[in-house]
């Protein structure tokens, strides 16, 4: 009997063939094989009903055509892809080309949470059908992202720059770290002082803290205040009011969900976003170890909002601890974690395939980077099944007349879960300190030293790629699975810049995002996103109508989006207005406008006054003139590779670039260099300039002659793990898409 299995990722093919015989032919659709049409809106709402309209993707037909061959010749066919709406909807375009050649009855949906022998047989001996309603909820929100980019972008063209775009969700999150800056630019500092006392008690030293004055808190606004409080403080007598002495325990830690494993990696091994699911994936499809033709799986599905665990998963890892650690590092019962408040709870949490898989076992197999990520999720997987931590903690209160200082001293006495992982600082809130053993309650102290030190509040943080994720999660903005391209996409259309793993707005980015919360206010609030998440989820459940949600959706859009197209600017791009008087006509004052390169300065009295500048723009927002001085070239810390003289920072006919300040002498020119090697013959690729622009260039020319005239995106291809880089490129709507320039696999990836 033949039979035909297909997968989404080719990656999995090698894998899932070694457990399931040579009867099944292993097939992969690489991707999405359909969608909405790239020239056309490709939805039309007809009688009340949502009708879309799909297409074949570019250089998915022969694709199409090589699996409806296999699916007429097999007697079953099995469609597996990814246990997710987007996996759902590609096994039901599968399902419709499939049947054109096929009954009904020979096709089945399979869906596993892990790639092992057990799980994939499993899956076959009990098949079901296209879950609909999942694939009606990825419908939706497909739809729903359309309306927004598709007929808001164009406006934005017209209004602010062109190659803007607009997202249904990568919008509010901008609008996230958009009132986070504003935050900071409105931010007053204000002074506070605290005084710390250093206390001797027999032969030992402990420092605490001033926290009362009578019954109030104290609160010391500036210097002068504090002065008079240190003369009052000097000849007083020290007693120990109070001791209080309990044991605190620090319960472990749930097993990773696809936030916290992107937050725990950002912050404990710096991955990115992007990268900690890049790499995820690849583990979850299997890396050959020992048998570099037998690739094995290593960790769950990687795409989960559930802390749940596996039966087999919790028994693994309670034999590892038991083994590993002792009794004493073991709970009675197993430890289970709620159910957040949201989650669709389809998958079990993110954990190893086999427990006892140590990370010791892989690393001499596996890059550094996968081996570092598996530590954390196989550290994190069994520190969820293990004992508390216990913390001896000691509250010392000290009295002098009407003033009251405290400390608190922390010890760890038991490790427990500890044992195996290590939390975060922000996670961490025990701290060490150590007090002297033998103090006794109303004993006398002596003042050693007073110590006054000066404070000034501090704005709120800039978001970090982890901050930002918690904070989506926070406000249920987006699924786990899209936070790497919610985060993508905005760096990526220059919204927001990462400095010192910060996210700031781009000037561009708030304009974006000012324009967008006056027109749109309905869409661009947080709390009406989350409520269509949960919408959507509901449409997934069965329980919501796919068109009832779309319909009404679309009814209060297109009332926001007519305003907006006929709105007060008509045709006239959206400027920035300063109080700079403009230094050349001394008439008009300057406004910012939005230019190829980025913001600039401009004489509002544009075109009598042609007068530009550059700026920058202070922590509190104020605009200063950037002044115009002769173009000298910038030193850099940087040393040439020949002549080992500063680098410096020199402008050409195509741009900025970094060359030697030994010229003409030295001649040499700092390249961007590839993190891949030339496909032909394994030189370095550099990025070059020509006067079409820049492109991408074995170093080894003219002896080779291998050249990429395209921007890349310096990743792996997910779907065929072959190519180690993507072409992208900005449509004329402002779309980016990454494509994989192999023509056996030629996914694309909208963003």
């Amino acid at each position: 009997m033949k039979k035909l299995l297909i997968v989404e990722s080719p990656g999995k093919i090698k894998t899932i063939s070694k457990f399931i015989g040579t009867d099944f032919k292993v097939m992969s659709t690489i991707g999405h094989i359909k969608d909405l049409p790239t020239n056309d809106l490709g939805i039309e709402i007809k009688d009340q009903k949502i009708d879309i309209k799909y297409t074949t993707i570019a250089d998915k037909d022969k694709v199409i055509n090589d699996i409806v061959k296999a699916a007429k010749n097999s007697d079953e066919i099995f469609l597996a892809p990814d246990p997710d709406r987007e996996g759902e909807i590609i096994a039901w375009h599968a399902q419709q080309e499939i049947n054109k050649v096929a009954s009904e009855e020979k096709i089945h949906r399979i869906t596993f949470n892990e790639i092992t022998k057990s799980a994939i047989l499993n899956a076959i001996a009990h098949p079901s059908k296209i879950d609909m309603p999942k694939v009606a909820a990825q419908q939706a929100r497909r739809v729903l992202d359309r309306w927004v980019g598709y007929e808001v972008s164009p406006i934005l063209w017209r209004k602010l720059a062109k190659g803007l775009s607009a997202g249904r969700v990568q919008s509010v999150a901008l609008k996230i770290i958009c009132t986070r800056e504003l935050e900071i630019r409105g931010f007053k500092i204000e002074e506070y002082w605290s005084i710390d006392g250093t206390f001797l008690y027999g032969k030992n030293h402990f420092n605490a803290t001033l926290t009362h004055i009578g019954s109030k808190p104290a609160e010391l606004p500036n210097e002068e205040s504090t002065k008079k409080i240190l003369v009052d403080l000097e000849n007083k007598t020290y007693l120990i009011d109070s001791i209080i002495d309990k044991e605190r325990t620090k319960n472990p830690v749930a097993p990773f969900i696809t936030s916290t494993l992107q937050q725990a990696a950002a912050n404990k091994i710096g991955f990115s976003v992007k990268k900690t699911m890049t790499v995820a994936q690849s583990m979850y499809e299997g890396i050959p170890l020992q048998d570099p033709k037998s690739p094995i799986a290593l960790i769950t599905y990687m795409r989960t909002d559930s802390t749940r665990l596996s039966q087999t998963a919790i028994d693994g890892a309670r034999e590892f601890i038991a083994q590993t650690w002792g009794n004493k590092y073991l709970p009675t019962k197993p430890n289970f974690y709620g159910k957040k408040e949201g989650a669709q709870d389809a998958h079990e949490a993110i954990r190893p395939i086999d427990m006892r898989l140590k990370p010791e076992d892989i690393k001499s197999f596996v890059s550094q980077d996968i081996y570092k990520l598996y530590s954390l999720i196989w550290s994190r997987a069994l520190a969820s099944q293990m004992t508390p931590a216990i913390y001896a903690q000691r509250q010392v209160v000290i009295k002098a007349d009407k003033y009251t200082f405290k400390v608190t001293g922390s010890t760890l006495t038991f490790d427990g879960f500890l044992k195996a992982y290590e939390l975060d600082e922000e996670d961490e809130q025990e701290k060490t300190i150590k007090l002297p053993a033998d103090l006794k309650e109303k004993e006398n102290l002596k003042l050693e030293k007073i110590t006054p030190k000066q404070h000034f509040t501090q704005p709120p943080a800039r978001y970090s790629e982890a901050s930002l994720v918690k904070e989506l999660e926070k406000q249920g903005i987006g699924r786990p699975s899209t936070y790497a391209t919610i985060l993508n996409t905005i760096q990526s259309r220059s919204y927001v810049t990462l400095e010192k793993k910060r996210f700031t707005p781009t000037d561009l980015g708030m304009k974006l995002t000012q324009m967008l919360d006056e027109a749109f206010p309905k869409i661009m609030d947080p709390k009406f996103t989350a409520h269509m998440e949960l919408d959507l989820d509901k449409i997934a459940q069965g329980e919501l109508d796919r068109d009832k949600l779309l319909l009404e959706f679309w009814n209060s859009f297109e009332k926001d989006l007519d305003n907006f197209k006929g709105s007060a600017t008509g045709g006239k791009k959206t400027v920035e207005a300063t109080n700079i008087l403009c230094t050349e006509c001394k008439e008009k004052n300057l406004v910012i406008r939005l230019g190829k390169t980025g913001s600039f300065l401009g004489c509002s009295g544009f075109p009598k006054c042609t007068f530009t500048a550059k700026f920058e723009r202070k922590e509190d927002g104020s605009i200063q003139i950037v002044e115009k001085t002769e173009e000298t070239p910038e030193l850099l810390a940087e040393i040439c590779e020949k002549c080992k003289k500063p680098m410096r920072k020199m402008q050409g006919r195509y741009g900025e670039f970094i060359a030697c300040s030994g010229y003409p002498e030295c001649k040499y020119i700092k390249q961007s260099t590839a993190n891949f090697p030339c496909p032909k013959c394994k030189g370095s690729i550099v990025q070059r300039a020509w006067r079409g622009g820049k492109f991408w260039g074995c170093q080894n020319y003219p002896k080779c002659n291998f050249s990429i005239f395209s921007d890349i995106e310096q990743t792996q291809c997910l779907k065929c793990n072959q190519s180690p880089y993507l072409l992208k490129k900005t449509s004329k709507d402002g779309k980016v898409s990454l494509t994989c320039p192999r023509t056996e696999c030629k996914e694309i990836i909208e963003q």
